[in-house]
């Protein structure tokens, strides 16, 4: 009984101990303390300045007791929160966009900037609170060196080589054996023979071979390094070296660049970027000669401009305007005369003469036109290749256009018959390149009209280069979004020797080509180097124009796809001119082909396949060489690190995608590595995951 009734017991006073613990002091536990109860928590009413480290991190949060509200009214470019105001505890994440606050020589370890925030209490207080931001940048180093021009035992005794010509590998080799073999015509049989056989057994082909002596011969392999290789493991052979080519010397080893004369010729940056004025040395050759011309579908344009004496089409030859409408600005309606007729102070320059200008501006003295004109002005493109300009004006005095009017404007400049206030009319000069510094955004059922006409121009023969648009945005403009058109957006000076986007160009698929259409006119940089009266000249496009309120010419700075349009249209002219291309199809192939490919590698919207390369599309002579190199991230931003006297270089930079060129820059336009330019590319990415890269030596070839 007693067993059975143990548990029982057991489980009865377990169960009972919290029930008798105050009628049984001699048995109870002591009391259990409690915890005070908790003082109330009052929020801070004052907010301290902050001091943000995000090391090598992209972003780093803020958390920071507050009772009161707060608001971040304005931030730096580079940086971003992911909340601007609040109430209580102010808290938000700081990112960091490093690329958009390194400055151009990328000379920055550390980023700092600072942002205010703004408070209020509930006391009724108020105050600002500064918050300081530190950003450590990633690096990248290398070294730029020249690549050698003649390799084997010979090198560094060749003194006739030029050694900044690069070595052209596939002329062969030659290679010298050791004395051996018994009687001249022994030697000269058995050393050619021996040479193919050697090369034959390393898989090496021999295309042909020539005795140069005894025990030398040269032997033409297209694979120079495996034949060098297999040659010089031989134990007979007493050396053996690439078959080097020499250049005439010519006084820095090329030719010399021509630099126009005329007074304003030096504000012209556009042309030095391009690489014109070794085109304008290769001119000098003579070997343009075929006639071409190019359709200025614009405002019209001033006729008495001196700078553009014998330079157009004129009334009688071909020049028409299109405009039909009373309001239009001269007066009248449809007729041959497209003269840029706006009223008096209507406008201080003429859109349609400043684009052609810069195709065909002449060069040299100018016929007398007004006290004080300048009497030789400015030059185009063209200089002395047989090109001229057909105007057709479409644009009104308040510088619209209606998509009829633009259609018939570039059906007739193609060549197309038109009809125009029952009139017929048939260009005696059809274009073959057509130049639309015009344009608007439109939806795509809205340009099918427009599309169409400039796919009919374009069976006709002719090339359309057209304007990108001026909004900075991604929207297509049209006509230059159209299939059959050329989209060129515009580049301007960085400072280094990478170009970058122009702020306003529209960025877009469509976007095919750039070139230079000058900076921001209302936040001009100054890279150019040029001064005018006195002053720094802004890095805009200088060309030829018309003073309104004085009735008399003048030159005029303007920025625009509008400016870089005609730049490439006179390209495809002097392609065409020169005979290097016959067609519409294969100069646009050549100036992709030779482009310059500026940020992301390959074609993107920003700039297309690059900024066209005059210097490389017309086979230009080497007019400079230099080495260097260029750097820009992929949303083509620039940097210029510095390089030392051995070359060496590091560069400070944020996260991102990178492209490094390093080159020779042989048309004087001081971009280095372009289309025929001796180069090495390097693509690298940077960030918290791969703070640091080391390229090492950069033989451009």
């Amino acid at each position: 009984m007693r067993a059975s009734r143990l548990p029982r017991l057991l489980t009865a006073a377990l169960l009972t101990v919290g029930l008798t613990v105050g009628c049984r002091p001699t048995d109870a536990a002591p009391p259990v303390p409690q915890p005070p109860a908790p003082e109330p928590i009052t929020a801070p009413t004052t907010l301290n300045d902050l001091n943000v480290s995000l090391g090598q991190a992209a972003s780093a949060p803020v958390n920071v007791p507050f009772g009161g509200q707060w608001s971040i009214p304005e931030l730096p470019a580079w940086l971003s929160v992911s909340a601007r105001a609040g109430k209580g505890e102010v808290a938000f994440t700081v990112t960091a966009q490093r690329a958009a606050a390194t400055p151009l020589a990328a000379d920055q370890a550390t980023l700092t900037d600072r942002f205010v925030v703004e408070w209020s209490a509930p006391d009724g207080s108020a105050g600002r609170s500064s918050v300081t931001v530190t950003a450590d940048q990633y690096t990248v180093t290398g070294r730029v060196v020249d690549a050698p021009s003649v390799t084997g035992s010979d090198a560094g005794r060749a003194s006739a080589l030029n050694m900044n010509a690069p070595h052209s590998a596939g002329r062969g080799v030659i290679v010298k054996y050791r004395s051996g073999l018994q009687t001249q015509s022994q030697q000269a049989q058995g050393t050619q023979n021996r040479g193919v056989q050697a090369l034959a057994r390393a898989g090496v082909q021999v295309r042909a071979q020539r005795d140069l002596g005894p025990r030398m011969t040269a032997l033409d392999v297209a694979d120079v390094p495996a034949a060098l290789a297999a040659l010089r493991a031989d134990p007979n052979v007493e050396y053996a070296v690439p078959n080097a080519v020499l250049r005439a010397q010519q006084t820095g080893g090329q030719a010399a660049p021509v630099v126009p004369t005329d007074q304003y010729a030096a504000l012209q940056w556009p042309f030095r970027l391009l690489g014109f004025p070794a085109v304008w040395r290769d001119m000098e050759g003579g070997a343009y000669t075929r006639p071409v011309t190019v359709a200025v579908v614009d405002s019209g344009v001033r006729f008495d401009h001196p700078d553009l004496a014998g330079q157009l089409w004129g009334p009688g030859e071909g020049a028409l305007d299109v405009l039909s409408k009373p309001d239009n600005g001269d007066g009248d309606g449809v007729d041959p005369d497209p003269t840029d007729a706006q009223k008096p102070g209507s406008a201080a320059a003429s859109h349609g003469t400043h684009v052609t200008g810069l195709i065909v501006a002449r060069w040299g003295e100018n016929a007398a036109s007004c006290a004080g004109c300048s009497t030789t002005g400015v030059v185009g493109a063209s200089s002395r290749a047989p090109v001229k300009v057909l105007p057709v004006r479409v644009l009104d005095a308040q510088g619209d256009a209606e998509v009829s009017d633009v259609i018939a404007a570039v059906h007739y400049a193609a060549g197309l018959t038109v009809t125009l206030e029952g009139r017929t009319y048939v260009n005696p000069h059809p274009a073959q390149v057509v130049n639309l510094s015009l344009g608007g955004p439109m939806s795509a059922e809205e340009s099918r009209p427009l599309c169409d006409g400039i796919q009919e121009a374009r069976n006709q023969g002719a090339l359309i280069f057209a304007a990108a648009g001026n909004a900075g945005s991604a929207v297509p403009y049209y006509p230059a979004a159209c299939p059959a058109a050329v989209a060129v957006g515009s580049v301007t000076l960085s400072g280094g020797s990478a170009p970058v986007r122009a702020p306003y160009s529209n960025a877009y698929p469509q976007v095919a080509l750039s070139a230079p259409g000058g900076a921001d006119p209302f936040q001009p940089t100054t890279f150019n180097g040029g001064t005018l009266n006195g002053e720094p000249a802004p890095d805009m496009v200088f060309s030829t124009s018309w003073d309104y309120q004085k009735n008399q010419p003048n030159y005029y700075f303007m920025s625009g796809t509008s400016q870089a349009t005609p730049l490439v249209s006179a390209l495809a002219a002097l392609v065409l001119s020169k005979g290097v291309t016959t067609g519409a199809a294969d100069t646009l192939q050549r100036l992709t082909d030779t482009a310059t490919d500026l940020g992301a590698a390959g074609r993107d919207e920003q700039f297309g396949w690059g900024m066209v390369n005059a210097a490389a599309a017309l086979k230009a002579p080497d007019v400079s060489d230099t080495l260097g190199l260029r750097l820009q991230d992929a949303l083509g931003h620039a940097f210029q690190p510095k390089v030392d006297a051995l070359g060496r270089f590091s560069a400070w930079l944020g996260d991102g995608t990178y492209h490094l060129v390093a080159g020779r820059d042989r048309n004087g336009n001081g971009v280095y590595g372009e289309t025929n330019e001796p180069r090495v590319e390097r693509t690298f990415d940077l960030g918290p995951a791969r703070t640091r890269v080391d390229l090492g030596d950069l033989a451009p070839r």
